[in-house]
């Protein structure tokens, strides 16, 4: 007899998200990239410790957040952009949202103080008939994750 699949349930699909601060959603995105989180480490020693080197926790690093769209009429991101560009700190805690298939949320990364350090207009090609696509992108000073639901 086959197993059950309730022990191991497939896994969700990363079409279905989406991008909210001050718990609205702001934009629907075609692609989000560079969730990422590493830590370095230390070498220490002493002139007693064996003749290996201790490693210690080192600091945390995150990587950027690229987020592309299509562009449309909302200039909501542009404008946030152009805020920082002026030299006006506008520092915002987002949360990027997975769904599953029936809409139901299932994992929330949620990125302390983001910024949009990058802006890049969409390329234009007469010869194509795709979207054109605007993309932007975050830094930012912090991962957590909510329970998975």
């Amino acid at each position: 007899m086959p197993a059950s699949n309730a022990h191991n349930p497939d896994p969700y699909q990363g079409y279905n998200f989406f991008v909210e601060w001050n718990s609205i959603i702001h934009a629907g995105f075609r692609q989000c990239s560079g969730l990422s989180a590493s830590q370095g480490s230390g070498e220490y020693r002493e002139g007693t410790d064996p003749p290996t080197m201790r490693k210690l926790p080192g600091l945390n690093t995150y990587s950027n957040i690229t987020l592309q769209r299509g562009i449309t009429n909302n200039k909501e991101l542009w404008s946030w952009r152009e805020n920082v560009m002026k030299g006006n700190p506008d520092r915002r805690d987002i949360s990027i949202v997975l769904m599953d298939q029936t809409g139901q949320e299932k994992i929330r990364w949620n990125l302390t103080n983001c910024w949009p350090i990058t802006w890049t207009a969409p390329d234009f090609d007469a010869t194509t008939d795709g979207a054109a696509i605007e993309t932007f992108e975050l830094v930012h000073e912090g991962i957590t994750i909510d329970d998975w639901k």
